[in-house]
């Protein structure tokens, strides 16, 4: 049985010269790919005691909704400014050129539950660390953070130090 790093498709030089990116759309197109993903997320949550499951749009929905689902707790999803109907509470975070904001349902979040993030990727760090800054902002608590694939080169951890943050594909690189 393949493993699900085997359906993770590497592009050298995308979006530009000396970048690989990591292609998740092979993962989640194969269906044994896909459960082979949401079953090594839920295996690394096995142990965790948690209430409700936050992710990011829009990779963080595809990953964060079945893991939900498989585990019986809810999903809240963190969306782009302006996305979202009722009144939210946002956090803008820095990008490698220029910055966006996200943002939460005020009332997604009750204070004293325990979250989990799960994303399909931790690169910076700075997505993972507005969100989780989201998360208390409402009284949460957040205890376990996953993510289908880290890029250890970027060293995403440095901004997440505190939090116990996993992920089932490490590329040592960027």
């Amino acid at each position: 049985m393949k493993n699900v790093e085997s359906y993770v498709m590497s592009i050298p030089d995308f979006p530009e010269p000396g970048i690989i990116f990591r292609d998740i759309t092979t993962v989640i197109q194969d269906p044994d790919g896909l459960k082979l993903a949401i079953d090594g997320i839920v295996d690394l949550l096995k142990d965790v005691s948690f209430d409700v499951v936050v992710g990011p749009e829009s990779r963080g929905f595809i990953f964060g909704v079945p893991v939900a689902y498989a585990m019986n707790k809810g999903f809240v999803p963190v969306r782009k400014k302006g996305k979202l109907p009722r009144e939210t509470v946002e956090m803008s975070y820095d990008l490698e050129y220029g910055q966006a904001t996200i943002e939460m349902h005020k009332d997604s979040i009750k204070p004293g539950q325990k979250v989990v993030i799960v994303d399909d990727l931790m690169a910076t760090g700075g997505t993972l660390e507005a969100i989780i800054k989201l998360v208390e902002q409402l009284g949460g608590e957040v205890v376990d953070i996953c993510c289908l694939i880290e890029l250890a080169g970027l060293n995403g951890r440095d901004k997440l130090k505190g939090y116990p943050v996993h992920s089932l594909i490490r590329y040592e690189g960027k």
